[in-house]
């Protein structure tokens, strides 16, 4: 993955299905791409998770604090809205960063996921039909 110009002071609004959690993220995300790993498929139900990265401090709930559900731990962890489930973000990289779960985002970011990884756990009943670079692993 590489890294994506910051061109934008632009803030993005993201929320749960139900409404319950909503959060606010600077359009300023580091990297994007397209996570086929068994967690992320297990988190989202889907073939894979689309995701944006972006320094933890650069992200923050504007609703729902006390509906938000976390799984795992201080330094890594998924946060989910407890009352319809939906996996907003994932906390990583020892807590420094956040994976927004793209789907969640109201806005449109100017970032654009830009890489497959964790292909080599793909589901194989899905096909991948882009061009954008496949990683068994993380990429690069």
């Amino acid at each position: 993955m590489t890294t994506h110009e910051k061109t934008s002071n632009r803030v993005l609004v993201g929320k749960c299905l139900c409404g319950a959690v909503q959060y606010a993220v600077a359009d300023e995300f580091i990297y994007a791409a397209n996570c086929h790993c068994s967690d992320c498929r297990r988190a989202t139900g889907s073939a894979f998770k689309p995701f944006a990265g972006i320094e933890r401090d650069k992200l923050r709930l504007t609703q729902g604090e006390g509906s938000v559900m976390r799984f795992g731990g201080e330094v890594g962890h998924d946060v989910h809205c407890k009352a319809c489930g939906s996996l907003l973000y994932s906390v990583v990289r020892e807590g420094a960063y956040v994976h927004v779960a793209m789907g969640t985002l109201a806005d449109d970011p100017t970032i654009r996921p830009n890489a497959h990884i964790f292909v080599g756990s793909k589901a194989p009943w899905f096909a991948i039909h882009d061009d954008l670079p496949q990683f068994e692993g993380h990429a690069g």
